[in-house]
């Protein structure tokens, strides 16, 4: 069995007055789906950014797998004042660890945005593209750094519909890449998403994990509200 990608061990996480995580015990291993769910204010996002190491415990260890490569995307991506092509180059360019040159940088940007179904803007300005466009346009920016594990947070919660498949598309793309082991961790309130994609779902409210399921039994209705009523109540609210 392959290590895990990244453990958290009994994390709590203060944010001023809030405590957004209260004593968190994760496990995550290499080629899973792992689907954060909860109301507004839960601790997805808090644990998202623990799991990068964008944020710090205040109480506890993360512990990641020392050559596991992680790439983040956010619910409004960052685009720079430069052509999408630039945008993914620069990216590239800008993580020591690969040490690409910048012509290495820029043909691999050009892959990804093959990949992502951009190339046919690539001079344009990123921040001229649509705003499907500029979260398809960071997906490549993350793939061309060749992640092991990619975070998003609400990536399609500001998209229309079309953007949405497209982007949920691209992102089981990721996930069912052959050449790798990728796992794929991400913070969502859209259920029909979350049944699509996921192998295993977790439920958090108030910052405590209160359910943690393949996703199989999580939308078993009868199997949930004896595990967790609280993660059952969640569900039956999102689908009324």
């Amino acid at each position: 069995m392959q290590p895990a990608v990244v453990q958290l061990h009994n994390v709590s996480v203060q944010l001023g007055p809030v405590l957004a995580l209260s004593d968190v015990h994760l496990t995550i291993n290499p080629g899973e789906r792992v689907a954060f769910v909860g109301a507004n204010g839960s601790g997805k996002s808090t644990l998202l950014r623990t799991l990068h190491g964008l944020l710090r415990p205040t109480q506890g260890q993360v512990q990641l797998h020392p050559t596991c490569r992680q790439a983040m995307l956010f619910q409004r991506s960052h685009v720079l004042r430069l052509s999408a092509l630039h945008n993914v180059a620069l990216g590239i360019w800008l993580d020591r660890a690969q040490g690409h040159s910048w012509a290495q940088s820029r043909a691999r940007a050009v892959t990804a945005l093959q990949r992502v179904g951009l190339s046919a803007v690539a001079q344009q300005s990123g921040r001229q593209l649509s705003s499907g466009q500029q979260q398809r346009l960071a997906l490549a920016r993350a793939w061309g750094r060749q992640p092991d594990v990619l975070l998003l947070d609400e990536p399609t919660a500001s998209l229309d519909p079309y953007a949405k498949r497209e982007v949920e598309a691209l992102m089981a793309a990721f996930a069912d890449q052959a050449e790798t082991t990728a796992t794929l961790l991400w913070a969502s309130h859209n259920l029909g998403q979350v049944k699509r994609l996921a192998s295993r779902v977790i439920y958090l409210e108030a910052g405590h994990i209160l359910a943690d399921l393949p996703v199989a039994d999580f939308f078993n209705a009868q199997l949930l509200e004896t595990t967790s009523p609280a993660a059952h109540a969640f569900v039956q609210g999102e689908l009324s």
